[in-house]
């Protein structure tokens, strides 16, 4: 016999569900909203604010008119557009490359894969640190030891501003180039392999099928790769404190490390929020500006 519910047990039973679901994610809804969505708003508050230790001043655009105006905010977003198409298209180009050196089912690849995605799980901090000492300016320099062996004079790397910011943009590469190796395997894994056996049967080259075939399968995948690879260059601190801290001269100081230096340093707080707000703008502005190029391709 079966039993037929009232309708405010039929009430109680759809709502029960959600409620343990939400009361599951309160605690991570409270910490997020406490460490994270409190300070952002706090951040924006003060981005328009002139801080002091005691009081504060409402300074309107102020802040935001001195880091658009100011020739060290200037150059560092400049150094962070930089770094971040240059880390984005170096890491994309060999992250894809090793992708297809490195894919297929033998049973010594795990051992490769695993070697070249050991760089993603190390501290940042302990990676630039080693890539500190590498780049060591003077003869017994890791780098230039190795240029010595093919009668090459040492590089500066860090110490001059020429190279300064490219040496970062090696390392930025060599560590962020596993992570899209292994998005990129994950997006080989789904390609039809009947479509590579015919095109083979038909006498296509191999860079007629990367072309054609593989290129194309992996879109979707080059957009999420490139969105998260471009957010990352913006956002780039770590290695630049710790390889150079911005220098020599500024050369390669960085939007969030000059963030850094004006908020705890120097105590602009509120200059410092701006320079943060105008961060999270560019990041916002990025992330949709793909997800409207992805809807209009699919389109």
């Amino acid at each position: 016999m079966t039993r037929t519910l009232t309708p405010a047990a039929s009430r109680r039973a759809r709502w029960r569900g959600p409620l343990v679901a939400w009361a599951f994610l309160a605690p991570a809804l409270l910490l997020f909203l406490y460490f994270k969505f409190i300070p952002l708003f706090t951040g924006l508050v003060m981005s328009f604010q002139e801080i002091r230790y005691l009081d504060s001043t409402w300074v309107g655009l102020d802040n935001y008119a001195t880091i658009l105006t100011d020739d060290a905010f200037r150059s560092a977003i400049w150094h962070s557009v930089v770094l971040a198409l240059g880390t984005t298209a170096g890491s994309l180009v060999l992250g894809l490359v090793l992708a297809l050196l490195i894919e297929g089912p033998a049973r010594y690849l795990w051992f490769i894969r695993t070697a070249a995605f050991l760089p993603v799980v190390v501290t940042m901090a302990a990676v630039a640190e080693v890539w500190r000492i590498m780049y060591h300016p003077g003869d017994t320099g890791t780098l230039n030891a190795i240029l010595g062996w093919f009668a090459i004079e040492p590089q500066p790397f860090l110490a001059d501003e020429d190279s300064s910011l490219l040496s970062i943009m090696g390392m930025s590469i060599w560590r962020g180039t596993p992570y899209d190796m292994m998005i990129f395997l994950a997006g080989l894994v789904g390609i039809d392999r009947t479509l590579y056996e015919a095109a083979a049967v038909d006498g296509a080259s191999t860079w007629s099928r990367l072309r054609h075939i593989t290129l194309p399968a992996l879109r979707p995948v080059f957009w999420i790769l490139f969105t998260l690879a471009a957010i990352r260059g913006l956002r780039v601190f770590v290695e630049v404190y710790v390889l150079t801290n911005g220098g020599p001269n500024g050369s390669s100081e960085v939007l969030m490390t000059l963030i850094y230096k004006l908020g705890f340093q120097s105590g602009d707080l509120g200059i410092a929020s701006a320079g943060g707000v105008l961060l999270f703008v560019a990041t916002l502005a990025l992330t949709v500006l793909v997800q409207l190029m992805r809807r209009r391709e699919r389109a």
